[in-house]
């Protein structure tokens, strides 16, 4: 389907990769990571053909369809939010301007493009464009709404809801998380889990990658990098590999070295000088492994710690807050204690990010009351909130702006982990990109940290290895956080606490996100596993709920032993299939690191129609092992609600 045959890439000085090669076939799900500015995009942007290649060439098979989601908001037009999911076919765009701006309904252009539209079953397309907007959060009233009058992480949702109308063969996504609730993204999992099409996305959130990728392509260093299976057993593999290579050149390393110390030792002797000559042409034809490249992944720093404040934080009783019409919280009370680690979750539009905003003083509240406790100072955090930036001072200058006692080399180090590294930290602020400017607040304020901090999507901008660094920082953090994140593995790094927020409501779990997400039920959509895992009541508990003082006691005592009896009955059978799918999966477990094994040597692809065949074959294990995990983590969680319900 999608060939890349040696690419290579520069830019003036720098070289983003070179001799690159990909085979993706049908159906395959691939995952690009990478540290930022390693050429992910630019390779997206190559395989488009809007970006040309300095060697090698790009293959993609005649005839199929390629959808691409861009990480920055796309152009539009005047269409609205409808048209604008619908319009899979080019000539849908002059249809809906015919539609739109045509009052006659008599007139022949009107006529043609009414015919035009049925010809292209628009009218099923746009029944399922509807299906599909609202699994991605919009309300019916948005349909018809102008795609110009959204903000810029709706109008991606809107491109994101025509790509899935469209399903073309290979689907193309750059940062696609970065606009979505946790809601609206394990909807959107699960429809990426049942698509047919090959899928080449990158992405910086791993639970993501987890989820919905069987392949793992790693570009670092101006090389790729292929792994067979999803984001957790890519970082096995990789870290196999490295250890690998590193034995490697260390051990010829050594024999070089030998070498070198012989033709030293014996090139001027005359009885040895024939084999020291011999021993130089030998290191001469060495073909020489490369030293390992320097891993930033385990960057590590310590952040100033806040002064201590008192043991109650912040404190709302009985406040109204509204924008306009549209009442965000009727009746709102809350209490916030030190030390607490809270992730506010909830779709998009209850109100996470007010919450934040009330707490923070930033917006007036209409009724009600809100207090911070004894010696609480507040930072908050958010991607809009950059302006604070003075435009003429150098990134470190900023930096160091309010960092007292914080050396200029630990600066730099805390700003090299956010992705301002070497001159990056000379450049005026006025010319960053939006999101540096917002990597820069986020730095600015760790830097000086306040005793409770507010974040509300820190991860946004960050790849992999600043959001561990991010994670490290915030683990050694001394004070108070309440943060809003889509990134499910910052959450679980970093939530003790979970606040829900739903229509105006909050409700607290006293546990992490996992511990929510069993409470509340809400794992079914958030992670696209089935709705529905709490057991029923048997039906005579149903049916008698209303009656149980009418009953006699013989006859409670009965239904109880009923109970428990269908019970102890569904809890064998589901452990009967949780071992019949344990040993399935350790038998592809086993067969996938054969596999692996045989494709991690370069020399079995001197047979190409082999290798061929055997990447297919891991393909379908490392599809096949996603679902037996699946089920297991059905009935796992089954199993759990039985000995939970038990009396």
């Amino acid at each position: 389907m999608l060939t890349i045959s040696q690419i290579s890439k520069g830019f003036g000085q720098k070289t983003l990769f070179t001799n690159i090669s990909l085979n993706v076939l049908a159906g395959e799900r691939f995952g690009l990571v990478g540290p930022n500015g390693a050429g992910k995009t630019t390779l997206f942007s190559i395989i488009l053909g809007e970006t040309e290649s300095d060697s090698g060439k790009i293959e993609l098979a005649r005839g199929i369809k390629v959808g691409y989601l861009p990480q920055e908001t796309a152009v539009l037009g005047e269409e609205t939010v409808a048209e604008m999911a619908t319009s899979i076919y080019p000539e849908f765009t002059e249809i809906y301007k015919v539609l739109r701006e045509e009052p006659n309904p008599d007139a022949p252009e009107r006529i043609h493009a009414v015919e035009r539209f049925v010809e292209l079953d628009g009218y099923t397309l746009e029944a399922k464009a509807k299906r599909i907007l609202a699994g991605l959060a919009f309300r019916p009233e948005d349909y018809d709404a102008p795609a110009q009058s959204l903000s810029g992480g709706w109008i991606m949702r809107a491109h994101l809801a025509r790509l899935l109308v469209m399903e073309p063969d290979l689907l193309m996504l750059d940062e696609p998380t970065n606009h979505l609730d946790l809601e609206t993204l394990g909807w959107f999992q699960d429809q990426l889990k049942r698509y047919s099409g090959a899928i080449l996305t990158i992405s910086h959130d791993r639970e993501f990658l987890n989820a919905t990728c069987d392949n793992i392509v790693e570009i670092a260093h101006g090389s790729l990098h292929r792994y067979v299976g999803n984001y957790e057993f890519y970082i096995v593999q990789k870290a196999e590999r490295e250890a690998q290579h590193l034995a490697a050149y260390n051990s010829q390393q050594r024999e070089i070295a030998h070498i070198e110390d012989f033709v030293r030792r014996f090139r001027a002797k005359a009885s040895k000088a024939s084999q020291a000559q011999a021993r130089l042409k030998q290191l001469e034809k060495m073909e020489r492994i490369s030293a390992p490249e320097s891993d930033n992944s385990t960057i590590s720093f310590s952040f100033p710690q806040p002064v201590r404040s008192g043991q109650r934080v912040a404190t709302l009783e009985n406040v109204k807050q509204a924008y306009g019409e549209h009442i965000v919280y009727e009746d709102l009370s809350l209490e916030v204690e030190k030390f607490q680690r809270t992730v506010l979750v909830g779709p998009n539009g209850a109100g996470k990010s007010t919450l934040l905003k009330i707490i923070a003083e930033l917006v007036p509240i209409q009724s009600g009351s809100r207090e911070l406790g004894h010696n609480v100072n507040v930072g908050y955090f958010s991607q809009q909130r950059v302006e604070i930036l003075d435009l003429e001072r150098t990134v470190l200058e900023e930096a160091a702006e309010r960092s007292h006692g914080v050396s200029e080399q630990s600066i730099r180090g805390i700003l090299g982990a956010f992705l301002f590294r070497g001159d990056d930290v000379f450049k005026r602020v006025k010319v960053l990109s939006g999101g540096e400017k917002s990597r820069l607040a986020l730095v600015k304020l760790l830097l000086a940290p306040p005793n409770l901090l507010l974040l509300d999507e820190p991860t946004t901008h960050l790849d992999m290895t600043s959001i561990d660094a991010l994670i490290g920082a915030l683990k050694d953090y001394k004070g108070t956080l309440l943060f809003v994140s889509h990134d499910v593995h910052f959450i679980r790094s970093l939530a003790k606490t979970t606040i829900q927020i739903q229509e105006g409501k909050t409700i607290c779990y006293a546990g992490d996100y996992d511990y929510y997400l069993r409470k509340s039920g809400a794992s079914s959509e958030q992670h696209g596993l089935i709705a529905g895992l709490k057991n029923a009541r048997p039906k005579e508990e149903i049916t008698n709920q209303g009656n149980k003082k009418a009953m006699s006691a013989k006859d409670r005592r009965r239904i109880a032993a009923e109970n428990r009896k269908h019970k102890q009955s569904e809890r064998r059978k589901l452990e009967h299939s949780a071992t019949k799918l344990e040993a399935a999966i350790l038998e592809l477990e086993a067969e996938q690191k054969l596999v692996s094994d045989k494709l991690s040597n370069p020399e079995f692809y001197g047979n190409g129609a082999a290798a061929k065949e055997l990447n297919i074959k891991a393909g379908h294990i490392a599809r096949y092992l996603g679902e037996k995990n699946y089920e297991w983590e059905l009935i796992a969680e089954k199993l759990s609600d039985l000995l939970e319900d038990r009396p």
